[in-house]
């Protein structure tokens, strides 16, 4: 009975015969009312090559529950596409969707008594979505990475056709070169695959350990991801049976571990908004100097796309992030006594793991790619609150230059496109924060335009909204307050200059007080058309990219 601790409350006893008519219409039997009840969340969908395969993996899942005697009960929710959506309206909705996702999976589980829950996700969103439900619900649960797509027989991805966009508006390749590329370079299923925002969150979960060893690191199509969904019921089980939850591991010193991890990887900028809103959703006290203090101590040494030469199939090759790992927790860097989802602790699963030489993409701490963090997090007269920068220091780590200023990223992106933008020039897109798009688009368009005409170390790019993982670049977001709250980003002007400094990890505007306290007070919010459904909503409800743009 202790094993059935939410579903004996919907299926046990005479008073709950209803219950069990209903359940018994989706090919329940006496047996199964006896048996926990595992909710499988798959993201599966056909929408996109990250999600395209996830409901086959749920299967995996479910027929292997049976051998557990559990019963699995499948359900979908919801995915969208950044990398097809990006650059467009429909961006918007990106980052609303983690919230979808999560309220959608919390509903579910919440209202149908499942006793654990596993959830199957590739795109970016699937990840932290997934987890914060997991967080909120606090009932035994494993996240299960849908795996990684490999890179085109010419080892080119989806960034590639980016940047070969920024070539083709230079005038560097021709349209029928820009296509061959397009052709070629997407072969799904599977998500992304650089160290860009589905790998990176995949990395910080199963560092975590709210997924099994091995798990974000393997590829879509193999063998090796099979198995990873054939283990996971039995470590289902073993939650149950433990009552081991959720929250019971997603402790403090497990987002560290996280941190850690996608700093030595050199991941993604948006790493920072999803782990504060994954440590809102289990209670934990996160915030933007967590990442500053831990940073300081943790150099990059993955070379790993955008910024490095390999891809994550690469690394899955010699080891995933496994090795890795060891190396942190040798080096003391990780909190090795943290639970995970194997009912182990983090030491025990890295006990026997071989800390195989990763070289080329893993370098040695004597030879790191960034002795600290590539994650900068920035405060100045321009963010009070805070701006998140990604800065490898390959294009430097000190820029000033004079301000571009856009209203939207349409506005900025044409002015790139167009070869408006020169060396020295700081371009501003801003009203694309969490309320201002609202949505927070990320600007892997403009971005990936830039360094297609070889200015990547010649401009700086600032915004009040994010950059994909697979940005790189001079690049600072997350500017908070966003200037939709009429943030100083909203008061820059064409031709004032600013100053961006990653070591002293300041972010200013060169004006006096005086002048900035004249344009605060004679401030207008742009007039534009106001959202209504979801995005109403979310603009009503969500917090300040700062705190993780969270709306619960």
């Amino acid at each position: 009975m202790s094993n059935r601790k939410f579903s004996s409350k919907l299926v046990d006893g005479p008073h709950q015969a209803a219950s069990r008519s209903m359940l018994r219409g989706v090919g329940l039997t006496d047996e199964d009312f006896k048996k926990p009840l595992v909710g499988i969340a798959s993201m599966g969908a056909q929408v996109t090559p990250c999600n395209m395969h996830i409901n086959g993996l749920a299967d995996i899942v479910n027929k292997s529950l049976v051998k557990e005697n559990l019963k699995g009960m499948l359900f979908n929710t919801i995915t969208v596409s950044d990398g097809i959506s990006m650059g467009t309206t429909g961006m918007k909705y990106s980052l609303v969707s983690r919230e979808v996702i999560a309220d959608s999976i919390e509903t579910v589980v919440g209202c149908l008594g499942y006793d654990g829950v596993i959830t199957i996700g590739g795109c970016d969103k699937n990840m932290p979505g997934a987890i914060i439900a997991l967080a909120r619900l606090n009932r035994p649960g494993i996240f299960i990475y849908g795996g990684s797509i490999r890179p085109s027989e010419q080892n080119t991805d989806y960034v590639t056709v980016c940047e070969k966009t920024g070539e083709f508006a230079k005038g560097s390749i021709s349209e029928e070169e820009l296509i061959a590329i397009e052709k070629i370079s997407v072969k799904g299923p599977g998500s992304c695959g650089g160290m860009y925002t589905a790998n990176t969150m995949a990395s910080a979960i199963e560092a975590m350990g709210m997924s099994l060893p091995g798990s974000s690191s393997q590829d879509a199509l193999s063998d090796d991801k099979k198995y990873d969904c054939e283990k996971a019921a039995n470590a289902i089980k073993n939650l149950i049976e433990m009552d081991l939850k959720p929250r019971d591991i997603m402790t403090k010193e497990a987002f560290e571990n996280a941190i850690t991890t996608v700093i030595a990887l050199g991941g993604s900028t948006n790493a920072v908004l999803h782990l504060i809103a994954m440590a809102k959703a289990a209670s934990v006290e996160l915030s933007l100097d967590d990442f500053s203090r831990i940073g300081a101590n943790v150099p990059v040494i993955a070379d790993i796309k955008p910024f490095g030469k390999h891809y994550m199939s690469e690394l899955n090759q010699r080891g995933g992030i496994q090795p890795l790992m060891k190396l942190l927790l040798d080096k003391g860097m990780l909190h090795g006594d943290c639970l995970t989802v194997t009912g182990k602790t983090l030491s025990q699963n890295l006990h026997a793991v071989d800390k195989q030489d990763q070289q080329p993409l893993i370098r040695s701490f004597d030879n790191p790619i960034k002795s600290s963090s590539h994650l900068r997090i920035l405060y100045g007269n321009l963010a009070p609150e805070g701006a998140v920068a990604k800065i490898t220091g390959a294009e430097g780590t000190k820029f000033k230059g004079k301000a571009r200023v856009f209203n939207s990223e349409e506005e900025g992106n044409a002015a790139i496109l167009n070869k408006t933008i020169e060396a020295g020039d700081v371009v501003v897109i801003r009203y694309e924060g969490p309320k201002g798009g609202p949505g927070m688009r990320e600007m892997l368009k403009p971005t990936s335009a830039i360094m297609g005409q070889g200015l990547g170390d010649k401009v700086a790019f600032i915004t009040d909204g994010r950059f994909s993982g697979g940005t790189h670049g001079f690049v600072v977001g997350h500017i908070s307050p966003e200037a939709e709250d009429g943030g100083p980003i909203a008061l820059i002007e064409d031709g004032d200059s600013i100053e961006i400094d990653a070591e002293s990890n300041t972010i200013n505007i060169l004006i006096d007080e005086i002048t900035m306290k004249q344009r605060k007070d004679n401030w207008i919010r742009p007039n534009k058309e106001e959202p209504t459904g979801v995005l109403a909503k979310y603009k009503k409800l969500v917090t300040s990219a700062s705190l993780g743009a969270t709306t619960d």
